[in-house]
């Protein structure tokens, strides 16, 4: 995968200059299955196609100017799926860490995981850990990898070590939590995307997406493309966040 290979690719032309876009995206991938089925073909090559558009997001992100990207790749809800399907999201992840690797690092993509490894097979779980501590110092795109990952195990992890390090009940403020999640060194998501028309969040990002704009789409993950993705952060770009705040305090904050 080159993200980055020639003035062709990054052209956008047809596109219009984007006047505001978000420093984090993430990104519930959903829609694979339905999109095989709506062709008669095996889930399996949806997941497939769903892997190979990951690439072209990537590559839209990095150029678009998205800092941070944080997309859903595996939750713990997805280990109640067929055997045979879990297993072969797995071999998917391994993969894409085979094959892609190398390149992303040469592009500056950081890659971090988020979730929990316990469980997953030695292979992979060594494979993630080496994937994440080879692009460790890359800044151009940090890319999230939710896999293993639930936002309500993300807080009770978070609790769990608040208590381990002895922090006392009426010294814990949600700045506290913030502090121990996953992402706590990172800005929270401006703007989660969901493709395949869903309009839930499915235990995805429960406590850095409290203010987060939400956009979905009926379109299928495979079909989702870099026109989408800027459509997607075209509207993004014409909300008002408040903040619980009024327009008046906006407007004169501005």
């Amino acid at each position: 995968m080159t993200l980055m290979t020639n003035e062709k690719q990054l052209s956008t032309t047809n596109l219009p200059k984007l006047e505001k876009v978000p420093t984090h995206v993430a990104i519930i991938m959903d829609g694979n299955g339905r999109w095989a089925k709506q062709r008669g073909l095996p889930r399996s090559e949806g997941h497939r196609q769903g892997t190979e558009n990951l690439r072209r997001i990537i590559r839209g992100a990095v150029e678009f100017g998205v800092q941070v990207m944080t997309i859903y790749a595996f939750s713990t809800e997805n280990w109640s799926r067929p055997r045979r399907e879990v297993m072969l999201l797995m071999r998917i992840l391994e993969m894409v860490i085979d094959r892609e690797l190398r390149e992303l690092h040469d592009e500056g993509v950081q890659i971090r995981h988020i979730g929990e490894l316990d469980g997953i097979e030695p292979r992979l779980a060594r494979k993630v850990k080496q994937a994440c501590e080879y692009t460790k110092d890359n800044q151009r795109l940090i890319l999230n990898v939710a896999f293993n990952y639930g936002g309500r195990d993300e807080i009770v992890h978070a609790v769990q070590e608040i208590v381990r390090d002895g922090i006392h009940a009426d010294e814990i403020t949600e700045e506290t939590i913030s502090n121990y999640i996953y992402t706590s060194d990172l800005p929270d998501p401006d703007l989660i995307i969901r493709t395949s028309g869903e309009f839930r969040l499915s235990n995805f990002l429960i406590w850095q997406g409290a203010y987060s704009e939400i956009y979905t789409t009926p379109t299928y993950w495979p079909d989702f493309d870099k026109a989408e993705f800027h459509k997607a952060l075209t509207e993004y770009g014409n909300r008002r966040r408040r903040f619980g705040k009024t327009d008046e305090q906006i407007d004169n904050e501005a």
